[in-house]
Formats: C-alpha cells, sequence, structure tokens
C-alpha cells in the first residue's frame, strides 16, 4: 500500500499479527488463533470480524480488541495484502 505524504510517497508498513482470542463455554471451549496481516490493528480486528460466521459471538469482540492489542506483531519488509493468513479455532 502506498500512502501520500506531501509531494513525496511513501510505503505504508504492514504487520503479521498473531492473535490469541478466547471465548469462554459455551460458545467455544477453547477459543482460537488468527494469523493476520494487516497495517494497523483497526485493520486487524475489521479483517477478523468481517470473517466471523457466528462461531464467535460480538459480545466478546471488545474482548478481540484488547487481544488484538495485546497480540505478538512482527513488521513486514514487503509490501502483501491485508487478509487473514490463518485460524484454528476450536
Amino acid at each position: 500500500m502506498i500512502q501520500l505524504k506531501g509531494n513525496s510517497m511513501e510505503k505504508m508498513t504492514k504487520f503479521f499479527y498473531i492473535v490469541d482470542h478466547y471465548v469462554p463455554f459455551p460458545s467455544s471451549e477453547y477459543g482460537g488463533i488468527w494469523n493476520v496481516i494487516a497495517a494497523t490493528s483497526e485493520e486487524c480486528f475489521d479483517l477478523i470480524t468481517d470473517a466471523d460466521d457466528g462461531d464467535f459471538n460480538s459480545q466478546y469482540y471488545s474482548n478481540l480488541r484488547d487481544n488484538i492489542l495485546k497480540s505478538r506483531k512482527f513488521a513486514l519488509a514487503d509490501d502483501v495484502e491485508s487478509k487473514i493468513v490463518e485460524e484454528f479455532t476450536t
């Protein structure tokens, strides 16, 4: 992604997020892990919630925001598409 700043073009850094999100029983006994490429924590949140097919009740989305902020995050050297790389949920 290219972001314009003034008259110059600057590459926007993307991050690889490893998000551990626990949802209490009975919705899920264990929870899940998402590996996500996103430019910001908000974009990471949007990607996960947009992909939610009802397994994780929206009442736990506030916990998800906190878990994204606490997640391990790694800067990527290349500009790649924002997406959920993989998810493992139980």
